[in-house]
């Protein structure tokens, strides 16, 4: 299964022409495209209506999930029922399944957030309420995660986030930004569930490379970590999870 991959494309009403001729014959050399999240600049309709107008008639399957850019002007249903417009399958906390060269492929996503990546050295659920929510709700997207995951009867998974679920794969970013681009609780779920690769973008001066405590391969496809329009990734029988791209 070739998986090709893109995170923080942070669109503006500019961007109109950025992807578009790197997208093109991507079903050429893919058989799927995950976008993990930052897909907009501030987060408006005006900036989604332009991506959508990109990626609008790909000949590939789309599936994404938002970041916290996405988040920011409070519109990500509206931007989500336009990816959906566009033909982007957009999860939070859901599954789709694609039939892949007679191969079952599931994608669980979730946008995920943040804590930290040690655990007992992390933000916990105790203390000010404003405290006990912000980790509450980062517990329940890892939650969502797993059972999603577990739910589905496939031969490969792949979990899409936007925050980082390791800390190899945000390496790079000042020590002091560690507990703003994820959580090791999103690495428990996904190690407890099981998946053959997992992509997040937000750390986009992070590493590409990392590995869950459980041996699950993380990279991190934030578009200023791989400097390409997509990355592609080899998942399946006899493939380790290696990388080629545009």
């Amino acid at each position: 299964m070739r998986v090709a991959a893109v995170g923080d494309t942070h669109f503006t009403p500019d961007s109109m022409g950025l992807l578009r001729e790197h997208f093109g014959s991507l079903h050429e050399r893919a058989d799927v495209l995950l976008l993990a999240g930052d897909l907009t600049g501030h987060g408006t309709v005006e900036e989604a209506s332009v991506l959508a107008r990109e990626i609008e008639g790909l000949e590939i399957p789309m599936v994404a999930v938002l970041g916290n850019h996405d988040c920011h002007s409070d519109q990500q249903d509206r931007i989500s029922a336009l990816m959906e417009g566009a033909g982007v399958h957009v999860l939070e906390g859901e599954s789709t399944v694609l039939a892949v060269g007679g191969e079952s492929l599931g994608i669980g996503g979730v946008k995920g957030f943040v804590g930290g990546f040690t655990e007992g050295a992390s933000w916990g659920e105790f203390g000010e309420s404003q405290m006990r929510e912000l980790i509450r709700h980062t517990r329940e997207s890892a939650e969502r995660l797993q059972t999603t995951l577990e739910d589905l009867t496939v031969d490969r998974r792949i979990a899409l986030l936007h925050y980082a679920p390791v800390e190899a794969t945000v390496k790079g970013e000042h020590p002091q930004m560690y507990p703003f681009l994820g959580s090791f609780l999103l690495a428990e779920a996904i190690d407890a569930a099981g998946a053959d690769l997992v992509v997040h973008g937000h750390a986009h001066y992070g590493s590409e490379e990392g590995v869950t405590p459980g041996g699950i391969q993380v990279r991190n496809v934030a578009h200023t970590v791989i400097r390409r329009p997509y990355r592609v990734f080899e998942v399946g029988a006899g493939a380790s999870v290696g990388a080629g791209g545009a």
